[in-house]
């Protein structure tokens, strides 16, 4: 198995992008190669004491900045260590492509370079978010801001297919997300989406209102790309938010010190749940090879755990699954 990397994707790169493929090198037994710069590279990994075992570099000369315009990845940042990287993977170079860097060109580029399935009306970003029961998956988060039913449809049917290969649930449940349960809530993009959901090859549950969604007890939550990004971003900030005001509770005055000794360790159980370098990265599904997103600060664990996350999407027939699942 060979993970196509973007050496210099990300706000850490490229020595978190190093540390990250090192790991996986040893922990996954994949191969990694890199896109970017050859001197560069080297150099990093030298100053670092990074190993590039198991690592082959393919030269790309430039970079795609987050304020470059993202369809600029197929014009004139064609030779970005992105561009060059999804090149890579169309031509069979990889199994699978992973890049922290600019999420707008990277949907571009995985739409444009790497292609969509056949049928497939647009790529979706997915996300894997921390529950009360367990982790869900929500799509799409931002690649769509607009959307038609039939995208929705096909959001549903992506993210059943991931969770059920990748994640390993067996007929897992889907949601679509929305303002009340009743199948006449929403506007007429939800309930022509609900109509199509509901003749879907999935587990379709009906709507779910957001209240319920941090439960985890729905495993693919559907939504356009607006209404998606700002949930997950309320999630998070929600989420960041409130551990920030136990903190200041915990370490109020000496009892509550005490206090906060007594219960620290599922205070740290329920930290780490909510820790995305744990989670890796998005898969942007939809493309006819795995791309996945990682977070633009990853740090090494997390650039690691998205190259897992690729290999496992790339091993597990997702896309061939997707394809035929879209047939029906």
């Amino acid at each position: 198995m060979k993970i196509i990397v973007d050496a210099f994707g990300g706000d850490n790169a490229p020595l978190s992008v190093l540390e990250g493929a090192s790991l996986a090198v040893k922990e996954y037994g994949v191969e990694v190669l890199l896109s970017g710069d050859e001197a560069k590279i080297k150099e990093c990994a030298t100053e670092n004491n990074i190993s590039l075992e198991g690592m082959e570099i393919l030269q790309a000369d430039d970079i795609m900045d987050m304020h470059d315009d993202p369809t600029e990845i197929i014009k004139s940042k064609k030779g970005t260590s992105m561009a060059v990287g999804l090149k890579a993977l169309a031509d069979g170079e990889g199994d699978a492509f992973v890049s922290a860097g600019s999420t707008g060109a990277l949907v571009v580029g995985g739409s444009l370079i790497v292609k969509r399935i056949k049928g497939v009306k647009r790529v979706a970003l997915a996300s894997f978010i921390p529950g009360k029961n367990g982790n869900y998956l929500m799509l799409d988060i931002g690649a769509n801001a607009d959307c038609r039913p039939e995208m929705l449809y096909q959001f549903g049917i992506m993210g059943s297919v991931y969770m059920e290969k990748v994640d390993g649930r067996k007929n897992p449940t889907v949601g679509l997300l929305n303002i009340g349960t009743e199948d006449t809530k929403g506007s007429e993009l939800y309930k022509e989406s609900y109509a199509l959901l509901k003749d879907a090859p999935v587990n379709f549950i009906g709507n779910v209102e957001s209240r319920e969604i941090p439960k985890g007890e729905v495993d693919v939550v559907v939504t356009d790309g607006f209404t998606g990004n700002i949930a997950l971003k309320l999630i998070e900030g929600v989420s960041l938010t409130m551990f920030s005001m136990i903190k200041n509770v915990l370490y109020k005055n000496l009892k509550t010190k005490i206090a906060a000794l007594m219960i620290k360790k599922g205070l740290y159980e329920i930290k780490a749940k909510s820790d995305y370098t744990e989670i890796g990265g998005a898969p942007l599904l939809g493309t006819r090879k795995p791309v996945f997103k990682a977070h633009g600060s990853s740090n090494g664990k997390a650039i690691k755990n998205a190259i897992g996350k690729a290999a496992a999407f790339a091993g597990n027939g997702v896309i061939e699954k997707i394809s035929g699942s879209l047939a029906e």
